[in-house]
């Protein structure tokens, strides 16, 4: 059976150590003992364990920024019902699975600023998600498929927004069922449109 590179299996054992220990217990050594290598070994790959998480983010969990980018480069394909509820739809899953392993974060504020300083240091951030949205529905805009002087930002983070809250809402629900994700983001997205879209178009 074929091994898988060591960047790879550090980058799993994070994963998984991550959403069942937490990030704040998830150590460098316990993640290179996870992944079948020294602690040197993981350092070669990553600087640090907060760029490990980003990593593990960007890489293990539904991606929203190709997706985004894509879409800015392009307006005008496919309809803007269907590319809005593919965002909510992935953006939701992204939340729902990153919530579990960043909630330790907000626990200790040293993790937190180191998290926030190695964001910073890569050029990565939770702003950037809206930033991404905002700018396809203003390259909408231009194209005449939003409404003009339509609030992009405020409709970006209205989407992106719900979307991160539906991670965390129902773990108080005796059920801890969350709304279905398809239904859910296709639902939102027609809610958001009624506010943005101009009149008559797809």
């Amino acid at each position: 059976m074929e091994t898988k590179p060591a960047r790879v299996r550090i980058l799993d054992a994070a994963h998984e150590l991550m959403l069942t220990v937490g990030l704040a217990r998830a150590t460098t050594k316990e993640i290179a003992r996870a992944a079948g290598c020294s602690e040197a070994a993981l350092y070669k790959y990553f600087d640090s364990k907060e760029e490990l998480f980003v990593r593990v983010l960007d890489e293990r969990l539904p991606r929203l920024a190709p997706l985004l980018d894509g879409l800015s480069t392009e307006p005008g394909q496919g309809t803007l019902e269907g590319n809005l509820t593919e965002i909510a739809r992935r953006a939701a899953l992204f939340y729902e699975q990153s919530f579990p392993i960043a909630a330790s974060l907000y626990a200790e504020t040293q993790l937190k600023q180191r998290h926030y300083d190695t964001l910073r240091a890569i050029g990565s951030g939770p702003h950037l998600p809206i930033q991404g949205l905002d700018a396809y529905l203003r390259a909408e805009q231009r194209a005449g498929r939003v409404r003009a002087g339509a609030d992009t930002y405020a409709a970006a983070s209205l989407l992106l927004g719900a979307c991160a809250h539906r991670a965390y809402a129902y773990d108080a629900v005796a059920s801890d069922e969350r709304p279905p994700v398809d239904e859910f983001a296709a639902r939102l997205t027609r809610t958001l449109l009624g506010g943005i879209r101009v009149a008559g178009r797809p």
